[in-house]
């Protein structure tokens, strides 16, 4: 009868009120699921996209130098056996950088860093630092070891075997440290160009060109 449909949903209205936060989560978790979700993919594409922008602006910088300085993107190379680091005690099984140039300077490793003050400051974020010395460490091994130089093909001068030297920079795009640290020039766009040039030509133009090729090949 109208009485007891009334008292059902009554009771159910009742029902309703007492459990409403968990209807109202389980009714929502889908929802909440997919944003979630969406936000990662957001995340993610946006740290893509700035890092593509920080390493476009980079190598459109690297293009004021002459034909002399040879650029190589996205540098990567796999070791077979790995390169033994002991100091670190750590073996390098491959190594990846943004750029690396080579000149009759040396041969200089960028890793570019588009980070915001608050990614800087971020300790859970790798330290580029480490990141770019196991790459250079792993690098002078590789071009510095005997059997590579007769590669490469130096010129040997009359004190000794002559060794390549490798500088690492960190380009910051947006904002960067004001610590300085050991074997690493953290450096913003603007001031690129200038340290790179600061340093003096040790290789003749055809040394310069080997290296490059050589590091090319082993790509």
């Amino acid at each position: 009868n109208a009485e007891n449909k009334v008292a059902r949903l009554e009771n159910e209205i009742e029902g309703c009120l007492e459990n409403k936060e968990k209807l109202i989560s389980e009714r929502c978790k889908k929802s909440l699921a997919d944003l979630t979700y969406t936000k990662e993919v957001v995340d993610g594409l946006y740290t893509l996209v700035a890092g593509a922008i920080g390493e476009t602006s980079v190598v459109n910088a690297l293009h004021q130098l002459s034909d002399d300085y040879y650029l190589i993107n996205d540098f990567s190379i796999k070791f077979d056996p790995p390169i033994y680091n002991k100091k670190e005690n750590d073996r390098i099984f491959s190594i990846q950088i943004d750029h690396l140039l080579v000149c009759q300077s040396g041969v200089f490793l960028l890793e570019t860093k588009n980070w915001s003050k608050t990614s800087v400051e971020n300790l859970d974020l790798r330290s580029p630092v480490k990141q770019i010395l196991r790459t250079s460490f792993a690098l002078f091994v590789l071009l510095n070891s005997e059997s590579q130089l007769n590669d490469i093909k130096l010129e040997r001068h009359h004190w000794g075997a002559r060794k390549i030297p490798i500088r690492n920079i960190i380009v910051m795009i947006n904002e960067k440290p004001k610590e300085e640290f050991k074997h690493v020039k953290v450096l913003s766009l603007n001031e690129l160009i200038g340290y790179i040039q600061y340093f003096d030509q040790t290789f003749g133009g055809e040394e310069a060109k080997g290296i490059f090729e050589y590091l090319k090949k082993r790509m």
